[in-house]
């Protein structure tokens, strides 16, 4: 049996490095990643992951560029 994408809930994760990425809600969020608060339909989870993620360099590469 497969998943249909319709059917699934998503949460949009961020990493240390400002770095988005959306992951089936439910399922253990893997290391070095954490929730935002933003779950919905896969649609809705990129919709705001574009809508956030304007920049998409790391952070530790825009920190090194502004010294």
């Amino acid at each position: 049996m497969t998943e249909n994408d319709s059917d699934i809930t998503y949460t949009v994760v961020v990493n240390d490095e400002e770095q988005y990425s959306i992951w089936p809600t439910g399922r253990e969020v893997p290391d070095g990643w954490r929730e935002v608060g933003v779950t919905g339909t896969k649609q809705e989870c990129l919709a705001h992951v574009e809508e956030v993620w304007t920049d998409m360099r790391p952070l530790s590469l825009r920190n090194a560029m502004a010294e």
